[in-house]
């Protein structure tokens, strides 16, 4: 029997993994609602394996505990790993997995849902419309069809953001170290020529050393005016004081994130009766163009279902020793 201390666990992380588990004789899950950090890591003694979720901290001093707690597996039931200290990882024989694919689409249509509620003003007219306020000045958006949208990263999800964009009639150019066969449509270019040729830019790039504040001042300058940017990858990706500079320079007219520098306290809490400490996220939440989402990309029924049951299948390929192409290295 495979045990599994299962770190962070929300009540739709229960309910999805339960309904799994029938499949899965050979796995024991106990569920706790702390995240996986190192002040926690040494309940895991006695289990064979840890999962934990991209908010966790799995760095050097962690998995270092975890190994001494004799955990041979950490589970991440997420395509990110920036938070795992792989190396240390490797050094200690612990093996990696990862949910690389759970559901593209999920991710990419709400970053088209962020960047059409950001551009079309949705967030500010429910309000609005809520309290019989039937005006219209101050919503005016832009039409998307016809104009250039801008994927960083055309992996899985930046290939479905692009499909998606394609059948909006958009034109769609790309840049990616790695071009998508599948996408006839696209035409790659220089992440100079993206940021400015592009009406709406999304980003869909994993976090590195080469990628973190990739939307920084010097990026944002070469960027149209009144461009939109959504981020539904990792907040490291854009500085985030850059970015208020160039909001209240009027450069974008609309911003839309699922993902900040700062989210780390905020993802899946509910903060409601406490002052943000954070003044960055507040400026953030206080402009009229930028709409903020909590995570949520991955959020639908088919991508959590997926999430386990790829979790799980993951957890059984290191009970039967078997190599898998969701192992990070």
């Amino acid at each position: 029997m495979l045990k599994i201390l299962f770190y962070d666990a929300k009540s739709y992380d229960k309910d999805s993994f339960n309904r799994e588990l029938a499949n899965f004789p050979e796995i024991q899950i106990d569920y706790l609602k702390s995240e996986l950090g190192p002040s926690t890591a040494k309940l895991a003694k006695g289990y064979d394996a840890v999962c934990a979720f991209v908010s966790c901290d799995v760095g050097t001093e962690t998995v270092e505990i975890l190994h001494q707690s004799g955990v041979g597996l950490i589970l991440m039931r997420c395509a990110g790993f920036n938070n795992v200290d792989i190396e240390k990882a490797k050094a200690c024989g612990i093996r990696v997995l990862r949910v690389p694919g759970y559901s593209p689409e999920a991710v990419a249509e709400h970053a088209m849902a962020l960047a059409l509620a950001a551009n079309r003003k949705i967030h500010k007219a429910y309000v609005r419309v809520r309290e019989n306020d039937f005006s219209l000045g101050g919503m005016l958006g832009r039409n998307f069809y016809q104009k250039t949208a801008g994927i960083v990263g055309t992996g899985k999800i930046g290939a479905a953001m692009a499909r998606i964009c394609h059948g909006f009639g958009m034109k769609v150019i790309a840049y990616d170290q790695y071009q998508n066969p599948s996408l006839d449509f696209v035409t790659y270019v220089t992440m100079d020529e993206l940021l400015a040729q592009s009406d709406l830019i999304s980003l869909h790039c994993p976090l590195t050393d080469e990628t973190y504040h990739l939307i920084s001042r010097e990026t944002i300058q070469k960027m149209k005016d009144g461009v939109i940017l959504v981020n539904t990858s990792r907040g490291g990706l854009v500085k985030t004081d850059d970015l208020i500079e160039g909001i209240r320079a009027r450069k974008f007219s609309a911003v839309g994130l699922d993902v900040y520098e700062e989210e780390k306290k905020n993802v899946f809490e509910d903060r409601s009766d406490e002052i943000l400490e954070s003044s960055v996220t507040a400026r953030l939440l206080s402009f009229p163009n930028v709409v903020i989402t909590s995570h949520q990309g991955f959020f639908t029924q088919e991508a959590l279902a997926a999430i386990s049951q790829t979790t799980l299948s993951n957890a059984m390929a290191y009970v039967n020793k078997e190599a898998s192409v969701n192992e990070v290295e």
